[in-house]
């Protein structure tokens, strides 16, 4: 089958679901992915055919896509800070907006100028995007990943070892402070970043269900009466387990800023900054321990 025929294929099929520009992503990341067949290979060679093993991956695909599942999903991978990253139903996808996360981490580290190895934590972890894009920049630090889920647990290993770094990965839950005192008994930190579930049960109704049917509810959602349930316990563990000058990070709901501002302040959290992220909406906050 030609290229053309299946790229028209494509529009045909999904345009009125996303449109054709998304339409037109999906399928050079579908015909890179699965055919090896670059998008300038396309545009100079119109009568490029795929094999029958390849038509037959693609069209499933192409199914898959019809049933809003999530094209990162679909071929097993994504991209994040540059670098290459596994992707499955156990672990959200990485988003933009916690690339942003990662960079405030960095440019904080490089503006301070610490001379020492750095212990970095990264509280839920997930596919260990944030924990291993630290890693990689900062090679002289030492970095940790914590997570509830055995399961993202086993993906963020696979991506260390995909992207050629060490991290230590945990097994735990942030909201038992039981656990801490044996898993952390000797660790102090330098910084502590954690993108955490922040979505409100209310907000549900806003989402796509290509989201909400293909990333673990576990990662994503917290109770409307109990919001910031992640961020106090995360809160008071870098009260404890940061180092004097320590700074905690945080990736959040844009609807709760202030709120989260006074979180930190009230836990004794120095020089508390929120910030914007490419949209515009609050999205992230970082504070100094005392």
């Amino acid at each position: 089958m030609l290229i053309k025929d299946l790229k028209a294929l494509f529009h045909k099929e999904l345009d009125d679901i996303y449109g054709p520009d998304e339409v037109f992503t999906f399928f050079f990341m579908l015909t890179e992915h699965y055919c090896n067949i670059s998008r300038l290979d396309v545009a100079l060679n119109t009568n490029l055919s795929v094999t029958t093993e390849e038509k037959i991956r693609i069209f499933k695909a192409l199914e898959s896509l019809k049933q809003q599942q999530p094209i990162q999903c679909i071929i097993g991978e994504t991209e994040f800070f540059g670098m290459p990253f596994k992707v499955n139903p156990n672990t959200l996808i990485p988003r933009p907006e916690t690339e942003e996360l990662v960079q405030l981490v960095l440019n904080s580290y490089d503006n301070k100028k610490q001379g020492h190895n750095a212990s970095i934590l990264d509280i839920g972890t997930g596919s260990g995007c944030i924990a291993i894009s630290l890693a990689k920049n900062l090679a002289e630090a030492t970095v940790f990943g914590l997570d509830i889920s055995a399961k993202a647990i086993k993906t963020a290993t696979e991506n260390a070892l995909l992207n050629k770094v060490n991290v230590d990965f945990i097994e735990a839950s942030i909201l038992e402070d039981t656990a801490w005192k044996s898993i952390f008994k000797d660790l102090k930190f330098d910084i502590i970043v954690s993108n955490p579930p922040y979505v409100r049960q209310l907000e549900k109704q806003a989402m796509t269900s290509n989201v909400l049917d293909n990333e673990p509810h576990l990662a994503l959602f917290v109770s409307d009466d109990n919001p910031l349930i992640f961020y106090k316990a995360i809160t008071k563990f870098a009260a404890q387990y940061l180092k004097t000058n320590g700074e905690l990070f945080f990736e959040i709901n844009e609807y709760l800023g202030k709120e989260m501002i006074a979180l930190l302040t009230d836990n004794g959290f120095k020089n508390v900054q929120l910030k914007q992220d490419f949209f515009g909406k609050d999205r992230m906050i970082s504070g100094v321990k005392q």
